[in-house]
């Protein structure tokens, strides 16, 4: 079983997702490829302390998860970044 702080593996820092981030509110992590998107909101909800409203997960032609998560509108995915060192 995978824990908490094994589903989240890192944040990715790409140009399109710090776009994302600023123009749809999302976060965007590379997660443990057996996580669940249920399991992968409750990780990013107990971590960050912040309502996720949406996961969207996609398998990498390399084999790496990539999940998309949509913050409610009251946890700004600026604030979250910056709390993480990404801006």
């Amino acid at each position: 079983m995978v824990n908490t702080y094994e589903t989240i593996k890192y944040p990715l820092t790409t140009e399109k997702s710090v776009r994302i981030m600023e123009e749809e509110n999302k976060l965007v992590f590379i997660v443990d490829r057996r996580a669940t998107k249920p399991k992968i909101k409750k990780a990013v909800e107990e971590m960050f302390k912040i309502k996720v409203e949406k996961v969207t997960t996609v398998i990498l032609p390399n084999g790496k998860k990539k999940a998309y998560l949509r913050l409610s509108p009251e946890n700004p995915a600026r604030d979250v970044a910056t709390q993480l060192g990404l801006l």
